[in-house]
């Protein structure tokens, strides 16, 4: 009877301190809504209730938004016991009116089935869990976080997925800080904490005094996603000011993982030395570099290596350019390490979020921060709930004001989006050429590809923009114009001498549409192998894409279709730039390149869309972009030789990035890839 009476006073202890620690008394109702944001654009909401009985925790989410008019409703439904244990989750997700998901975890006695799109797994239950898939709904990490905090805060903590692969890479949340939010003169205090492997990278997460979700920021998703509390909403940009110095502490600490293996003064020798320009390959050669620049290049017997400087050996290995990926969406501090890994040392962000991009390129270029050196092209779009971010210009003179705020900020471009009024193109336009910037972007649906490079544009993202006006006028019964292109025709002929002409730059990010709309019939490894190296939480999201195996020939056709306009626009001179868009993170650059070698560029030439080629559409050749003395140490050695298989450009081992020597193998390991 004593040991009876024993166990239950230390039940009762147990749950009394797991409600003390979440400050949420039983038997009470929560009620509460987010406001969703997209590179802090609002864009929709999430609203909460968690009922707290005697013996079950039940908590019901709903929430709506619409991305650029692309709208997703989930709802959600979580129980769990007193303590939190999950019990159960079922989210139902509506894609679009004819797409739903359902997915599912009923968790038993000593196992949990999970069922995740087309998957289901019977999974153990190790000593400590949680259930969700991925970083939505945000309510559901509210409750990982109370149950986290409720079961002695383990350092790992499993989330249950179908995938196995998700074994291996438990969320880890830290107490990493405290914030006080200043609203309406009042003071709230929170807790900040990091929360990784729920995306890629670490989310940020506060918490109030009750336990309660107050913001989450995840920077690493591929593009910025918050959710703040609806009466925290004043202070949106406190808690952007907090997330983003979080990000900086996280920075060093990844750079404390994989510190530079040469700095200052060193020789490179052995190579086979590519220089980028298209001169031949010179064999056994010397690179000398000095305070992050080429101090000397050529043959081994002509290049002398000073006494006592430390030399790489590199036989067997070929010396290129660092690359350059010129579509990138940067969310999140382990990109740097990512890109640097597969041999990117310059990346063009088409569009994020102004202090967080602001704030990485200084600590990179600045203080010699773990990434690739940043140019940044500052998204605008008309204002209105199916905008894209937070920077928006309806008239000429908000546009030339929001021209001359990236300037100020030392943006090289200004990245135009969908919903721009053309005389607002124009004038952001005029402006940005007056101060010296170029333009680019998505081609405003107000326009063609013809009439935004006459209102100004200087370069077009995506080929999607380009192959419009390369069809001959034709509608089909849907009102679509979805004809094969014919290059011969009149109107391809004139649109390709008009690029020509007027020197447009295009980036056609292929790789990205193959990776987007692949059809399900085509493993996603027979393209890109990269996909075998990446964690789980960046596989995950890219094994979910793809469209029905009943559009395999569509897809094949619209692949062929693209090479084949690519190769055209190469061919007539127009310059080609390489990005992968957010494709797969430093693989999708490769694979970019591939696929210019099968649209008939030579492995050289497809090597030059990411090298000089770029960096003469940046007005940056003078300084970068091959390997010439007085530029800029960015280098790359590779085990093979990609100008006999361009493949082989997946092979890197070492990159220099201005100066600073790193081994791409440790690079990739401090975000979790395998190398």
């Amino acid at each position: 009877m004593i040991h009876r009476r024993a166990i239950l006073i230390l039940a009762l202890s147990v749950l009394s301190h797991a409600q003390s620690a979440n400050k949420v008394p039983a038997a009470a109702t929560e009620k509460a809504t987010l406001t969703l944001h997209l590179l802090l654009h609002p864009i929709g909401e999430e609203s909460y209730e968690v009922v707290h009985g005697e013996n079950l925790v039940t908590m019901n989410t709903a929430f709506e938004y619409s991305d650029r008019g692309r709208k997703r409703t989930v709802t959600a439904t979580l129980r769990m016991k007193p303590d939190f244990s999950p019990l159960a989750l079922e989210v139902q997700s509506k894609n679009s009116p004819t797409s739903t998901t359902v997915n599912s975890v009923e968790v038993g006695a000593a196992t949990a089935m999970v069922r995740e799109d087309e998957s289901h797994r019977e999974v153990p239950l190790p000593p400590s869990y949680f259930v969700g898939f991925g970083y939505t709904p945000a309510s559901v990490q509210m409750m990982m976080m109370r149950y986290w905090r409720a079961h002695g805060q383990p350092s790992n903590l499993p989330i249950l997925r179908a995938n196995p692969a998700a074994d291996t890479a438990p969320a880890q949340i830290r107490l990493v800080g405290h914030d006080s939010l200043k609203i309406n003169g009042n003071t709230l205090p929170l807790s900040r904490y990091t929360v990784a492997n729920i995306v890629f990278g670490r989310e940020i997460l506060w918490l109030d005094q009750q336990g309660q979700l107050a913001g989450l920021m995840n920077f690493a998703g591929g593009l910025p996603l918050e959710a703040v509390r609806k009466e925290y909403e004043p202070a949106l940009s406190q808690l952007v000011a907090s997330g983003v110095a979080q990000e900086m502490k996280d920075l060093r600490e990844l750079e404390q993982l994989v510190p530079p293996e040469m700095t200052g003064s060193f020789a490179i020798a052995g190579a086979t030395f590519v220089d980028g320009t298209g001169h031949a390959p010179v064999a056994d050669s010397v690179v000398i570099i000095r305070d992050g620049r080429i101090a000397a290049s050529g043959p081994r017997n002509q290049v002398t290596i000073p006494r006592g400087m430390k030399v790489v050996n590199a036989s067997g290995q070929t010396l290129l350019p660092g690359l350059w990926e010129m579509h990138i969406h940067y969310s999140g501090i382990e990109f740097g390490p990512a890109l640097l890994a597969a041999g990117i040392t310059t990346a063009r962000d088409c569009g994020g979020e102004f202090e967080f991009l602001t704030t990485i390129r200084d600590a990179i270029e600045k203080h010699h921060g773990l990434g690739p050196r940043l140019l940044l092209a500052g998204l605008v779009d008309s204002s209105g709930p199916d905008a894209f971010g937070a920077v928006s210009a309806d008239t000429p003179e908000e546009g030339r004001a929001v021209v001359a705020r990236y300037k100020a900020a030392g943006f090289q471009q200004i990245k135009l989006y969908t919903l721009l009024k053309p005389d607002v193109v124009k004038a952001i336009s005029e402006e940005a050429h007056r101060l010296g910037m170029t333009v680019t972007g998505h081609v405003p649906s107000a326009l063609n590809a013809i009439t935004g490079v006459e209102a100004g544009m200087d370069q077009i993202n995506h080929l999607g923009f380009v192959t419009p006006v390369l069809r001959t006028p034709s509608e089909n019964k849907n009102g679509r114009n979805d004809s094969p292109i014919d290059l011969d025709s009149e109107q391809a002929r004139k649109a390709i001498q008009f690029f020509q002409q007027h020197h447009t730059v295009i980036d056609p990010t292929a790789s990205w549409g193959e990776m987007a709309g692949h059809s399900k019939d085509v493993d996603i490894s027979s393209f890109e192998p990269g996909i075998a190296n990446a964690p789980y939480t960046v596989a995950s999201k890219f094994l979910s894409l793809g469209s029905p195996a009943t559009e395999s020939e569509r897809f094949h056709a619209r692949m062929a279709e693209s090479r084949t306009i690519v190769g055209a626009l190469h061919k007539a001179g127009i310059p080609i730039v390489a990005g992968s868009d957010t494709g797969l993170i430093g693989y999708g650059l490769h694979r970019e390149l591939e696929l210019y070698v099968q649209a008939g560029m030579t492995p050289m030439e497809a090597i030059q869309t990411a090298t000089i080629v770029a960096a003469r559409a940046m007005n940056l050749a003078d300084d970068s972009g091959s390997l010439e003395p007085g530029k800029r140490a960015d280098l790359i050695l590779v085990n093979g030789n990609p100008l006999e298989n361009i493949s082989d450009i997946r092979k890197v081992s070492r990159v220099v990035a201005n100066g600073r020597l790193y081994d791409s193998a440790k690079l990739w390991k401090s975000v979790g890839f395998r190398p």
